[in-house]
């Protein structure tokens, strides 16, 4: 399942965050764990397109745009490349982040758990799909919105 880059990239996939940093930003990690991530107009798209396919029925469709399988260090170089600026990076273990879950109220860990799956495990990523169940290749007449194209809204 992709994640939405409205919610993630705009914020540099840090908790809480939906505008890009300046100065600081805090990596999960090493910041190195691949995630899939997807313009929401792409999903409805691809959705829309899948709806009357009879390649698509009743298969699972993966969106993953090969461009847009990235760790969280690339989104911030991506960022990076785009203001020309470097930002300070604050690397936060995963020992730490699990740590820091312990004062919050459920609603608030299952959040964190989120993230804690997705930057910390790679869970996104740590399996294979064929080419058939693959959104973009299926379609690929549909020109979807890299990352960079999405930061360049934020610049």
């Amino acid at each position: 399942m992709p994640i939405w880059a409205a919610y993630f990239v705009g914020g540099l996939c840090q908790i809480g965050k939906v505008l890009p940093s300046r100065n600081v930003v805090i990596l999960h990690g090493d910041g190195n764990k691949k995630a899939i991530y997807n313009d929401e107009d792409d999903i409805a798209t691809y959705t829309i397109k899948a709806i009357d396919d009879p390649r698509t029925l009743n298969k699972t469709i993966y969106i993953s745009p090969p461009k847009n399988i990235l760790s969280q260090r690339e989104v911030v170089q991506t960022w990076e490349k785009l203001t020309g600026k470097e930002l300070q990076k604050i690397t936060v273990s995963k020992e730490d982040f699990l740590a820091s879950m312990k004062v919050l109220d459920y609603a608030q860990q299952v959040g964190f758990s989120h993230y804690h799956d997705v930057f910390h495990e790679g869970c996104l990523t740590s399996f294979k799909i064929g080419d058939e169940e693959e959104a973009s290749k299926l379609y690929p007449e549909i020109k979807y919105n890299t990352m960079e194209d999405f930061l360049k809204r934020y610049v």
